[in-house]
């Protein structure tokens, strides 16, 4: 079973691990979070990350999920994927990470890393959809008729 690390601008990591935890109670042990802070450079965040990396699914995999591809998290996650092959760890990033995508990781955390990979993106994508579209409401006693008369008359 792969592991489930979480590195994401501070707190939103944290947060998204502790929304995991609320929806499913009892959340896996293998889903960490690793909250980035603002000051923080590739090689620090990569540090302070590299542990929760360590402790790798029982498959000795590991799924990253950041926050924005190119972004201090993102480019950590890719110094720990250079780490991780030193450490005999096979990893896969997936960038846009919302909470969709971390409860279809948690749900399906059993497959493999590919399967799983393939899983959060589909839940991440599938967990944006516009619900609503409400009317506009109605406008004061000038409407567009008035506006495009009294705008011709002006002419």
């Amino acid at each position: 079973m792969p592991g489930l690390l979480l590195i994401a601008h501070a707190p939103l990591a944290s947060a998204l691990k502790d929304c995991a935890s609320h929806v499913y109670a009892g959340c896996p042990q293998n889903l960490q979070a690793v909250d980035v802070p603002a000051d923080a450079t590739v090689e620090s965040a990569a540090a302070a990350a590299l542990p929760a990396l360590q402790q790798a699914g029982t498959d000795g995999s590991a799924l990253l999920l950041v926050d924005v591809f190119g972004a201090t998290p993102s480019n950590a996650a890719q110094r720990l994927a250079e780490l991780a092959g030193e450490l005999h760890i096979r990893v896969k990033i997936v960038a846009g990470v919302n909470l969709p995508m971390v409860l279809r990781a948690v749900c399906y955390q059993q497959e493999n890393l590919d399967a799983l990979a393939a899983r959060a993106t589909a839940g991440a994508i599938q967990g944006v959809m516009q619900v609503a579209e409400h009317p506009l409401q109605q406008q004061s006693p000038r409407n567009s008729t008035h506006a495009a008369t009294h705008h011709s008359s002006q002419q």
